[in-house]
C-alpha cells in the first residue's frame, strides 16, 4: 500500500485549493425499522445516536498484512462476486424500478449510472467528508427493492504505513477498510462492518464472514465518489455509499 503514498499526498494538495469545508452536523443514525413503503427511505429511530466504530488495533505490517494487491486480500467468494459486478448493476436497478421507485432511481443520476466512473483523482485527499447509502434490489424475498439514506459521516485516512482507508464514522451500520490500486478508472475497497450502537470497534476483514464487503470506489464529479459493492450479504443486491465534499 505504500505506492499510494504519493498519489495520495498530491490529492491533498489538489483538494486544499478547493472547499475543504467539514461536514455539516452530524445526521440522525439509520434504523433497522422497515423503510416508508411510499418513499424508500429508511426512517431513523428517535434518540438514536451514531457509534463511535474505533477500529481493532492494526497489526504492525499494515492495516491488512501490508499486501499491495487486493487479491492476495480478498476471499474467492468475494472476489467472484466482485467479477458479478455487471450482474449486480442490472439486476439491482431493475428490480428497484419494477417495485415502483424508477424516479427515485432516475433522479440519483450519475450516482446510479454503472459507467460513470471518471480517470484521473481516483484517491480522495484525507480528511472529512459527507456520505450517504443507496440499496438496490434486495437479497429477501418480500423485501423492498430500494433503500435511500440520510447523510452521515464518512473519513479518509492515510496511515503512516501507506494504507489508504475508507471509514464510515456514523449510523448503525458502519464500515471500515483498505483502498487498494486497480485500474486507471477503480480502486478496489476490501473492508468488514460494524453494525448497531454497542459495537466500538470494527472486525477485520475475514474474522466474520456476513461483515465482510468487497466494492469498487470510482470518482463520478468533482470532488465525489461511490462506492459500490456488488451481492452485499444482508439487505441489497447492490449498495452504493456516495462521498462528497
Amino acid at each position: 500500500m505504500r505506492t499510494l503514498v504519493a498519489v495520495a499526498s498530491l490529492a491533498a494538495l489538489l483538494a486544499a485549493c478547493g472547499d475543504g469545508s467539514a461536514p455539516a452536523g452530524d445526521p440522525a443514525a439509520p434504523s433497522t425499522a422497515a423503510p416508508s413503503p411510499a418513499t424508500g427511505r429508511a426512517v431513523p429511530s428517535p434518540g438514536e445516536t451514531p457509534g463511535p466504530g474505533r477500529p481493532s488495533a492494526p497489526p504492525a505490517d499494515g492495516e491488512q498484512g501490508g499486501a499491495a494487491d487486493w487479491r492476495r486480500v480478498a476471499s474467492a467468494a468475494d472476489a467472484s462476486a466482485l467479477g458479478r459486478l455487471d450482474q449486480a448493476w442490472r439486476l439491482g436497478r431493475a428490480e428497484a424500478e419494477d417495485k415502483g421507485f424508477a424516479a427515485q432511481v432516475e433522479a440519483l443520476g450519475p450516482l446510479v449510472d454503472p459507467n460513470a466512473g471518471q480517470t484521473g483523482r481516483l484517491q480522495p485527499a484525507p480528511g472529512p467528508y459527507r456520505c450517504r447509502t443507496i440499496k438496490l434490489g434486495t437479497n429477501n424475498p418480500g423485501g423492498p427493492g430500494y433503500l435511500e439514506y440520510p447523510w452521515f459521516r464518512c473519513a479518509i485516512e492515510l496511515t503512516p504505513g501507506g494504507d489508504l482507508v475508507l471509514t464510515k464514522t456514523t449510523g448503525s451500520q458502519r464500515t471500515r477498510g483498505l483502498l487498494y490500486p486497480d485500474t486507471d478508472r477503480r480502486l478496489v475497497f476490501v473492508g468488514a462492518q460494524a453494525w448497531g450502537m454497542d459495537e466500538t470497534t470494527f472486525p477485520r476483514y475475514g474474522e466474520q464472514t456476513v461483515r465482510d464487503q468487497v466494492g469498487v470506489f470510482e470518482r463520478i464529479g468533482s470532488n465525489r465518489w461511490r462506492l459500490v459493492i456488488p451481492w452485499p450479504k444482508v439487505d441489497s443486491k447492490l449498495e452504493i455509499l456516495e462521498l462528497t465534499r
